[in-house]
């Protein structure tokens, strides 16, 4: 086992602080990693404040993971020291169930996908810890092959979570060109729905609430912005979207947004709000034959597809780079939307 220098809380009501915690020693199927660059995601700090009950103290958040492999076991064929890597949401799943079989791990219904924090720990016993952490190890099948350009890491780091959460319905639901797509939100998801959107050919519309947005979310890829608090506006919007991609977590009145689909068209939410949404009206749905979904992060086999098609076109996440002893700040700050549009921790900045 390695003691590590790593960043979380005792308790609900505690602040982050620097703590040690124990890594194993890889087995033969593991991949060592020393931690560069860490993202910092809304489910981090729902997780660390208990908010959404069940999280198991201490914790040490962080699940869109970016650095440098330092050794690997045996049986390890795909990664070698050296090699630039990414670790997400996962770190195991049961692999036998025929979500697992279908490279769809984020749905396992086995013994459900383990969290790279939070979740059992099948190794140590007790739970895993994330990257808020100088190092940390996991198995190869939830190891990621990072292809940007190393000036481009920090910024690589939040496509392991807010990357694949809007990815992953945007291929599932065939999103590209000649298509009219809404991002409801231009937080770290939102901002993220509109470049990839953008780059799969879509021509893209942002909902917000906020007039202020509009210079940055047209900046970002977007043909044009509608103001959700705009009557006028969203009527007009009435029938138009063959796909909305809604990622805000909070409680929303969705009929407008519904309305503003097209005969087939498809509203998927990707935000977890801390309240249910109000119950939309049915005749929304039923005169239109629309659907209403939902989507988690993809799977191991998606998540690369998307780093892959992230290389290729360009894109990052815009972010904020903080130090490890900004974290509390930063976490505050997320509490009022003040960040463009993801905090990342440098983690040379820890111990």
């Amino acid at each position: 086992m390695t003691i590590v220098q790593a960043f979380g809380n005792h308790a609900a009501d505690k602040p982050l602080e620097p703590l040690r915690i124990v890594r194993r020693e890889p087995v033969p199927t593991d991949v060592a990693i020393d931690i560069l660059f860490c993202g910092v995601c809304h489910s981090d700090l729902h997780t660390a404040l208990g908010e959404w009950g069940g999280t198991k103290y201490p914790c040490v958040p962080g699940h869109e993971i970016v650095g440098k492999v330092t050794a690997v076991g045996s049986g390890v064929t795909g990664f070698k020291p050296g090699d630039t890597v990414g670790v997400g949401c996962m770190v195991d799943s049961c692999g036998i169930c025929p979500s697992c079989k279908d490279s769809e791990e984020q749905y396992c219904t086995g013994t459900g996908f383990i969290g790279t924090y939070n979740g059992r720990d099948e190794h140590l016993g007790g739970h895993t810890f994330g990257g808020y952490s100088k190092h940390i190890v996991v198995d190869q099948d939830f190891v990621l092959r990072i292809g940007h350009d190393e000036k481009d890491l920090a910024g690589v780091a939040p496509l392991l979570c807010a990357g694949i959460t809007t990815y992953s319905p945007l291929r599932h639901w065939n999103v590209g060109p000649g298509q009219e797509v809404g991002v409801v939100g231009l937080g770290g998801l939102g901002h993220m729905g509109v470049k990839l959107a953008h780059a799969m050919g879509a021509r893209v519309t942002v909902f917000t609430t906020s007039e202020s947005k509009r210079e940055d979310a047209l900046a970002l890829g977007a043909d044009d912005v509608i103001i959700s608090r705009d009557a006028d506006q969203m009527k007009a919007a009435a029938g138009k979207f063959d796909f909305i991609l809604n990622t805000v977590a909070a409680p929303l009145d969705l009929d407008p947004y519904l309305a503003a689909l097209k005969r087939d068209g498809t509203m998927v939410l990707v935000g977890v709000p801390p309240e249910p949404h109000k119950s939309p009206n049915v005749g929304n749905l039923i005169f239109r034959r629309r659907a209403l979904a939902g989507s988690l992060i993809g799977g191991i086999r998606e998540t690369q597809e998307m780093l892959d098609f992230c290389r290729d076109h360009g894109i990052t996440a815009d972010i904020e780079m903080i130090r490890a002893d900004e974290i509390n700040t930063a976490y505050e700050r997320m509490g009022r939307s003040d960040v463009k549009y993801r905090f990342v921790i440098d983690l040379a900045t820890l111990g």
